[in-house]
């Protein structure tokens, strides 16, 4: 069955026991390509049935299917002309891990982060509509938002689903699939998983509603709004009403998310739907499903290397250096267990961020507040108030989501909250949504904040420990994805002096025409191919001064000007954007008269994206490692 489908369109005749069929052969693919690339898989196993029944009963490309977050959409990119990349998945020049606009006409919105579909949907919806105002033969479009049960943790949905019952007609044509699988990427947390739960177990009525329904559109108008309010009062008295339904959303559900009879007919229904207003349709889905391993996982796969699709069995790495997230969740729950004032806060990733460690060893003190970074860092903000030492530990590219809560709620009022941000620079096969390319810049140009940034995971125990004792203001440790160096670790991390960075190598004598060599002033984990580069230019006869500056704020400005006064050229090296510690850097040489007498060249990421492939490749394509550092630094002495 599959093989006859290229694209959605080939689904609109099938019976649904052709679709069950091509259900199960869609499954079955998908686990056969990720065992190739790795990637998301248990998501995607979920929505197989769902995805099946929601391309044969819409029009897509014409109607909108949003996917939220977008890795549960591997069936979807099957479906939609792209079966013969699938294998290219995350891999480099191969197709995204998530929903991409430019990728297909069938991904309307590039969704990588969590809880935007209903807003971007709602969007949608009424644009239609207002364009189907001005042009009478504009066919308005249905726009499906499919969001995950985790990601409906976020305040954006509820923002999105109180403004959709007010925005007018063109939010009828909006339904929005509330994908319950009790499992988001950790297990879902707080009162809206226990209603979902509550509702699940729920008596269904979807008979004594449709049957009302059709009743009332046949009465009188008079009597259709009296038949309407006792329809109302009956659900309610059935169900114990809903949430959503006052909200404003036609609540349909719950329904078996992988029975294709009930699926089917369902979205029809929806579809055919008029004057129903926004509707939420609830499906009960299990991820993992279809694939044993996956299914008994407990994390039901959420994230795979390459695996044996027979065994399950995933083909890891030989063991290396423990990961910069580790060393991190060491030292922290090493502290805590000696100090009852730290707590620790995550935004639904406790295993992403090291914190599952934490909440083993000091539960009354770990807080998952789900997909709410917003929340976490007030939360955060108001523990500190009251005396605590709160850790909110958030990756780079999710923090962006609460940067008004950091400067207004943290740093404005001085307090210290640490940040410790994960996934810092380039990640690798995630790509470009998910690097965390701008938190020096965004961070660093808020008054007070402390920046701090290891260059090799010893450097992170020590800040680690720093942080912890860090009472006088905020405070941010921003650190990679992956692997350390193989350093050897002490026990225990030593506290740093604020703003002293370090000396790692002296200038020897140099054979250049010019005196006073070269100086390469590292932030960050690019430290080691700066001495790599080191090496090269040594090699050369023009071996450099090397120093980390660990912290990006405040500046070592005694440092910086001991660089600058000793040394004809001057390079800066960081994993962030341009605007950040180079251009900070930059500043300080300008007003003391510096930048007048040194040449001065920061090497940043490049002012464009940098799509998913090997984390080397990427920092090979910025231009930030060893051979572009040697370069750099002997095409500025001449």
């Amino acid at each position: 069955m599959l093989d006859r489908v290229a694209y959605p369109a080939d689904l609109r005749n099938l019976s649904v026991e052709q679709l069950k069929q091509l259900a199960e052969e869609l499954r079955a693919e998908t686990v056969d390509a990720v065992s190739t690339t790795g990637g998301h898989l248990g998501a995607s196993l979920g929505v197989v049935e769902l995805t099946v029944a929601l391309h044969a009963v819409f029009d897509t490309p014409a109607d909108r299917v949003i996917w939220d977050v977008g890795h549960q959409a591997y069936p979807h990119k099957i479906l939609t002309g792209r079966r013969d990349r699938i294998r290219t998945l995350r891999q480099p020049g191969g197709l995204s891990g998530f929903t991409r606009r430019s990728e297909s006409e069938y991904d309307p919105f590039g969704a990588a982060h969590s809880s935007t579909s209903i807003s971007a949907g709602l969007g949608m919806a009424v644009a239609h509509h207002l364009r189907a105002e001005h042009d009478p033969s504009y066919r308005e479009r249905n726009v499906i938002a499919v969001i995950g049960d985790g990601s409906i943790s976020a305040g954006m949905a509820y923002e999105a689903m109180n403004n959709a019952s007010v925005a007018g007609p063109g939010a009828s044509r909006l339904i929005v699939v509330l994908n319950d699988n009790e499992m988001s990427i950790a297990p879902p947390v707080g009162a809206m998983s226990n209603y979902l739960s509550r509702l699940m177990s729920s008596r269904q009525f979807l008979g004594l509603r449709d049957l009302a329904g059709k009743v009332a559109r046949r009465l009188p108008e008079r009597l259709e709004r009296t038949a309407k309010k006792a329809e109302e009062y009956a659900r309610g008295m059935i169900t114990g009403g809903t949430l959503f339904e006052e909200l404003g959303f036609y609540y349909v559900g719950p329904v078996d998310g992988h029975d294709m009879t009930q699926l089917v007919p369902i979205l029809r229904n929806l579809r055919d739907a008029d004057d129903k207003g926004p509707i939420l349709l609830h499906v009960i889905t299990e991820k993992g499903r279809g694939y044993r391993p996956a299914e008994s996982a407990g994390d039901k796969y959420h994230a795979v290397a390459r695996f044996n699709v027979v065994t399950g069995e995933q083909k890891k790495a030989p063991p290396g250096p423990p990961s910069y997230t580790s060393v991190f969740s060491r030292e922290l729950v090493r502290r805590a267990k000696l100090d009852d004032a730290i707590v620790a806060v995550t935004a639904a990733m406790p295993s992403g961020t090291g914190l599952d460690a934490f909440a083993r060893a000091c539960p009354d003190r770990f807080f998952d507040v789900g997909i709410a970074e917003q929340h976490a860092v007030t939360f955060a903000a108001g523990m500190a108030t009251e005396g605590l030492r709160p850790f909110c530990a958030i990756y780079s590219t999710f923090l962006q989501r609460a940067y008004d809560q950091v400067m207004h709620d943290v740093v404005l009022q001085n307090l210290p909250v640490r940040f410790a941000i994960d996934r810092a620079g380039l990640v690798g096969a995630d790509g470009a949504t998910h690097a965390g390319s701008f938190d020096i810049n965004y961070l660093g140009c808020l008054p007070g904040m402390t920046i701090m940034a290891p260059s090799d995971e010893l450097e992170l125990l020590h800040m680690t420990a720093t942080a912890c004792a860090f009472d006088a203001g905020p405070i941010a440790l921003r650190y990679p994805r992956g692997n350390g160096l193989g350093l050897a670790l002490p026990e225990e991390g030593t506290v740093l002096e604020i703003g002293r960075g370090r000396m790692v190598r002296e200038m020897g004598r140099q054979a250049g025409r010019e005196k006073g060599g070269i100086a390469i002033l590292s932030l960050g984990a690019r430290l080691a191919e700066v001495l790599k580069a080191a090496d090269m230019l040594a090699a050369g006869g023009l071996p450099p001064t090397v120093a980390d500056a660990r912290f990006a704020k405040p500046l070592d400005t005694a440092l910086i000007e001991q660089l600058a006064r000793n040394h004809a050229v001057l390079l800066t090296v960081e994993d962030g954007a341009e605007g950040g510690f180079g251009a900070y850097v930059m500043h300080h040489l300008a007003r003391t008269g510096l930048l007048d007498t040194v040449r001065f060249r920061p090497m940043t990421l490049p002012d464009r994206f940098i799509d998913h492939n090997t984390q080397d490749a990427q920092y090979h394509e910025a231009g930030l490692d060893a051979a572009a550092i040697a370069h750099t630094a002997l095409h500025a002495l001449g």
